[in-house]
């Protein structure tokens, strides 16, 4: 800025005159870039360079690409549902008395038989003796009547006694009898009052938190309580909703044929969670119900399932899968990544021969291991995207990178080029 004012320029002139020589510094610039290199001329104008695929040379790597995998599969009917519980019990106080003590930690796991809850023992203790000491008055009565229908049995003979004094210790004797009945039922009742008042597990389970605390009055008349809740978790049900075009699909591969419920059991089924790849866990049909729900048009299914490590609890959504009885030879099978989804419906992305990106339309079918059946839109030459999604864009020429698919483990497929 000194040197300007040398020159006799104000400041405003100064910072004219650096703009001025800032623009023509950037007008040579883009200049420069016009020119084609190696010829130092200028690019005809109205003559674009031709537009590089993507996925290829300075663009970056190739975009993967396979062809479907063609092997043997197992068909599935797939749906979603529920996992239930098998046993749900709410715990009742059953006789009356002061609650104890709660005797497990509120959502414990518990075996079958182990104590929950101690109701007062007090009173039934007392009722149960008294009961039995009935007993032994009613058989020390009953020894005395039969000890003298002998002895006026005998008097009769000899005239020594009537045979109104036989027929009335005949008669006490009967009596006897029935007091002795009546004595030990009133003993069985004062037993299973006293077993009352101990609360148990009546199968393995996981227990819900207490609902009543030590001390309260439980077991009024008419009153019943609710202590807690017992839930059976080992095993456990998976529910779920056929609808009437899978059931006629079913019955077909089945010929038709009314399943006993013997076959029934032997049809297996697979169960995943929604955060989880494949059904890992494996059960069998347990009940079919009779008809179709007509307000729902389904027909429900469950299977049985071994939920030993409780992975499986009451409530959650399940994906569920039945295997049918026929395999499909030929099946078109391609990475579950590969598929899209929008409001036409399911697509994947493939390459034409001119290497142009295009949306294909598809039916998938059931999914093995990581790979998807496809039952429509495919074909065996197809070039399927499989990576890189983001970069295949319909109707845009990519540099395909063509690789192949791996079988799923057991499968008997094997990989395409």
């Amino acid at each position: 800025m000194n040197k300007f004012f040398a020159h006799g320029l104000n400041p405003l002139q100064a910072i004219r005159r650096r703009g001025c020589a800032v623009a023509l510094a950037i007008a040579a610039i883009l200049l420069s870039g016009m020119m084609i290199p190696g010829q130092g001329r200028a690019q005809a104008p109205g003559k674009p360079a031709a537009p590089q695929p993507w996925g290829g040379g300075a663009a970056g790597p190739g975009i993967p690409v396979v062809r479907p995998l063609v092997q043997t599969v197992s068909e599935y009917v797939e749906l979603t549902g529920n996992a239930t519980s098998v046993n749900v019990v709410k715990l009742f106080a059953r006789v009356e008395g002061f609650l104890e003590a709660v005797l497990f930690a509120d959502g414990e796991k518990v075996r079958k038989g182990t104590p929950l809850f101690t109701i007062q023992q007090d009173q039934y203790k007392a009722q149960l003796q008294q009961a039995q000491a009935q007993v032994q008055l009613q058989q020390a009565a009953l020894l005395h009547a039969k000890t003298e229908v002998g002895r006026y049995t005998a008097l009769v003979k000899k005239d020594a006694a009537t045979q109104i004094e036989v027929d009335n210790w005949v008669f006490q004797k009967a009596a006897a009898e029935a007091n002795l009945a009546s004595a030990k039922a009133q003993v069985a009742l004062a037993d299973l009052n006293m077993s009352y008042t101990s609360i148990t597990a009546p199968f393995d389970g996981l227990m819900s938190r207490h609902l009543v605390d030590p001390f309260n009055v439980v077991g009024g008349p008419g009153q019943p309580t609710v202590l807690a809740e017992i839930t059976q978790l080992d095993p456990i049900y998976a529910v779920a909703n056929l609808n009437e075009q899978d059931l006629q699909r079913i019955r077909t591969k089945f010929d038709n044929a009314a399943l006993s419920l013997a076959t029934l059991y032997k049809v297996p089924v697979e169960v995943g969670l929604a955060n989880e790849s494949g059904f890992p866990y494996r059960g069998h049909l347990e009940y079919v119900a009779p008809g179709i729900d007509p307000s729902t048009g389904t027909l429900m299914l469950r299977g049985i399932l071994d939920n030993h490590n409780f992975a499986l609890l009451p409530g959650m959504f399940l994906r569920i899968r039945v295997p049918l009885p026929r395999q499909v030879a030929g099946a078109l099978l391609v990475p579950n990544r590969a598929l899209g989804e929008d409001q036409s419906g399911r697509y994947v992305l493939v390459v034409n021969q001119d290497d142009v990106v295009e949306r294909r339309g598809v039916q998938p079918g059931e999914l093995v291991g990581e790979l998807r059946v496809i039952t429509s839109g495919l074909n065996r030459e197809d070039r399927v995207v499989i990576g890189d999604l983001w970069r295949a864009v319909p109707g845009n020429k990519i540099v395909p990178q063509l690789t192949v698919i791996t079988p799923p483990s057991g499968s008997s497929g094997a990989p395409r080029p």
